[in-house]
C-alpha cells in the first residue's frame, strides 16, 4: 500500500513526503527528551536535598536537640552554613505545628506563627493513586496538610520531594519525619526555588523549536533548488520525449537546458541530438521512399507498354527489341531496389558504429591497391596515391565507411575514363587541422554546370557502355562524409580534361 501510494507521487512529493515523515519522527524523539529532562533534573537536585536532610537529622540526634522553638531556633542559627544554598529550611513537631523556619531566623522569636497558613503553596490537584502520590487537593493546600498525608502514606519514613509553581517560580519541597529511636518528634522540610530546571526546560524546548524551524526553513529551500534546477528541468525532458511520442506539434524548448554543464545539459544534449537525428532519418527516409517510387514508375511504365504489345508484334527483330527493353526494365527496377535496400542496410550499420582515429593513408593505399590490381591488367588505368610529404593523416572515422568513400569515388572516376588512362588518389594537410582526400581522373570532367547535381539521389550521367547504374554511389558519398564531419565539393580539373572530387576531413 505504501509503495503504492509512493509510486503515484511526483519525485518532489515523494521528497517532501519523506522529510516530513523524517520531521516527525525526530520531532517526537525531541518531545520525548523534553519531558524526561524536567524529572532528571528534579531527580538530580532531590538528592542534594536528600543529603542535606540527612546531615540536618544526624546533627539533630547528636546534639539532641529537643524539637521545641527556642532550641530548634538555636539550632538553626548555628547550623546555618548548611543550608547557604537552600531557600528555606522549616521544622514541624509531631503535631505538625511549625516550630523553626530559617525565613524567620533575624526576626524577634514572638514572630514565630503557629499558623501554618504563612507558607501556603499552590499545589497543582491531580486524581492519583492514594499510596503513590501524597497530592489530592484541588485547591491551594498547606504543607501542613501535605506532612499530614505523607505521616498516612507508605512513603513515611522516606525522603519525598514534590514540586509546584507558583507566581512563575518553580519550588522543590523535600519532606522527611525525624524519629529518635522508634518515636517520631518532628519533620524537616526543604524549600528550594529551583528556576535554573525552568530555564534548563525553556532553554531546551527554544532550541528544539529553533531547531525544527531551521529544518523546516533548510527542507523548503532544498526543495525549491530541486524542483528549480533538477526537477523542472526533468519535467522539461519527459514533456519533450512525450511529445515526440504522442506527435505533438507543441514542441519543448531545450536551449536553456543545453547550456547546462551538469549531466542534465549532457543529457538534454544528446536527446535533442537524438531527436533531430531521428527526425533526420525519418525525413531522409520520406524522400528517399518518394523518389524510389518516382524512379520506379518509368521503367514500369515502359515495361507495360513493352509487354502490352509484344504479343501483337509480329517481327522477329521488333519482338526481340522489346524483350531487351522489358529485361533492361527489369534489371533496372531490380538494381534500385538492391541499392535501396543495401543502402537501408547501411544506414542502420552506421548507427551501431562507433568512430576511431584511423589513417587515412592506410586506408587510401589498401583501397587504391585492390583497384589496381583489377583495372590495371583489364583497361590498363592507373591508379596512383599521392602523398604531400610524410604528414600525420589521422582522423576520426569508421574503417570500413572510409574504405566506402573511396571505392565509391573510384568507381565512379573508373567509368568516365578510357583505358591506358590515371587516376589519383591525393591525400594533404590543410592549416594544420584538416585533411584533404582528392581523386582526380582524365575523363571528360563533368557536364553539369551545378555540380551539386551529381550528388543526388537516383541521378547517373554515366556512359551506357559502362554499365547501368542506379544513381545511388555520390549520394552515399556524400552521406558518409556528412557522417564524418566533412565536405565534398566536385569541379572539373583546370586546365586538363577531367573531374576533381575533393573530400575536406577535420583532422583528429
Amino acid at each position: 500500500m505504501f509503495n503504492y501510494f509512493l509510486k503515484n507521487l511526483s519525485i518532489l512529493k515523494k521528497f517532501l513526503f519523506i522529510n516530513l515523515l523524517v520531521f516527525i519522527v525526530i520531532m517526537t524523539f525531541a518531545i520525548f527528551y523534553l519531558k524526561s529532562i524536567q524529572p532528571s533534573l528534579i531527580i538530580a537536585k532531590t538528592k542534594n536535598h536528600i543529603q542535606i536532610i540527612e546531615n540536618t537529622i544526624d546533627h539533630i540526634r547528636r546534639l539532641n536537640v529537643n524539637f521545641n522553638e527556642d532550641q530548634i531556633k538555636k539550632f538553626l542559627t548555628s547550623t546555618r552554613f548548611l543550608f547557604q544554598d537552600l531557600n528555606r529550611v522549616i521544622i514541624f513537631d509531631n503535631n505538625f505545628n511549625l516550630i523553626g523556619d530559617t525565613n524567620t531566623l533575624d526576626l524577634d522569636p514572638r514572630s514565630f506563627s503557629k499558623n501554618i497558613q504563612i507558607i501556603e503553596m499552590n499545589i497543582s490537584a491531580e486524581e492519583q493513586d492514594t499510596e503513590k502520590d501524597l497530592i489530592k487537593q484541588k485547591d491551594k493546600l498547606s504543607l501542613k496538610n501535605t506532612l499530614i498525608n505523607y505521616s498516612n502514606s507508605v512513603e513515611f519514613g522516606k525522603p519525598f520531594t514534590f514540586t509546584d509553581e507558583n507566581y512563575n517560580q518553580f519550588l522543590m519541597i523535600t519532606v522527611k519525619n525525624v524519629s529518635k529511636g522508634e518515636e517520631n518528634v518532628g519533620y524537616l522540610a526543604i524549600v528550594e526555588t529551583a528556576n535554573d530546571i525552568k530555564a534548563a526546560i525553556n532553554e531546551r524546548k527554544i532550541f528544539v523549536i529553533r531547531t525544527a524551524f531551521v529544518v523546516a526553513i533548510v527542507i523548503f529551500i532544498f526543495s525549491f533548488v530541486l524542483n528549480r534546477y533538477f526537477l523542472k528541468p526533468i519535467k522539461n525532458l519527459v514533456n519533450f520525449t512525450k511529445n515526440i511520442k504522442e506527435k505533438n506539434k507543441n514542441k519543448v524548448n531545450l536551449d536553456h537546458l543545453k547550456l547546462r554543464n551538469d549531466e542534465l545539459g549532457t543529457l538534454s544534449k544528446s536527446l535533442d541530438l537524438m531527436t533531430k537525428n531521428l527526425n533526420n532519418r525519418i525525413t531522409t527516409a520520406k524522400n528517399f521512399s518518394s523518389d524510389l517510387v518516382h524512379e520506379i514508375r518509368n521503367p514500369l511504365a515502359s515495361l507495360k507498354s513493352a509487354s502490352e504489345i509484344i504479343n501483337d508484334t509480329e517481327s522477329k527483330k521488333d519482338r526481340e527489341k522489346l524483350v531487351k527493353i522489358v529485361s533492361h526494365d527489369v534489371e533496372r527496377i531490380e538494381r534500385l531496389i538492391t541499392d535501396y535496400s543495401q543502402m537501408l542496410k547501411d544506414e542502420a550499420a552506421i548507427s551501431s558504429e562507433k568512430m576511431n582515429i584511423i589513417d587515412l593513408q592506410t586506408i587510401a593505399k589498401s583501397v587504391v591497391d585492390d583497384f589496381n590490381n583489377i583495372y590495371n591488367s583489364k583497361r590498363n588505368i592507373s591508379i596512383k596515391l599521392l602523398l604531400n610529404g610524410k604528414k600525420n593523416y589521422k582522423i576520426f572515422g569508421i574503417e570500413n565507411r572510409l574504405e566506402q568513400i573511396i571505392a565509391n569515388l573510384l568507381d565512379n572516376s573508373i567509368s568516365f575514363s578510357k583505358n591506358d588512362q590515371s587516376i589519383y588518389v591525393e591525400l594533404k594537410e590543410i592549416d594544420n587541422n584538416k585533411i584533404n582526400l582528392s581523386v582526380i581522373d582524365e575523363g571528360e570532367g563533368f557536364k553539369e554546370r551545378d555540380t551539386e547535381k551529381i550528388f543526388k539521389r537516383f541521378y547517373s550521367n554515366r556512359p551506357t557502355k559502362f554499365g547501368e547504374h542506379s544513381g545511388l554511389g555520390l549520394n552515399i558519398v556524400k552521406n558518409l562524409v556528412e557522417l564524418h564531419s566533412g565536405t565534398i565539393l566536385a569541379s572539373n580539373n583546370k586546365g586538363k580534361n577531367g573531374a576533381k572530387v575533393e573530400i575536406i576531413f577535420p583532422k583528429a
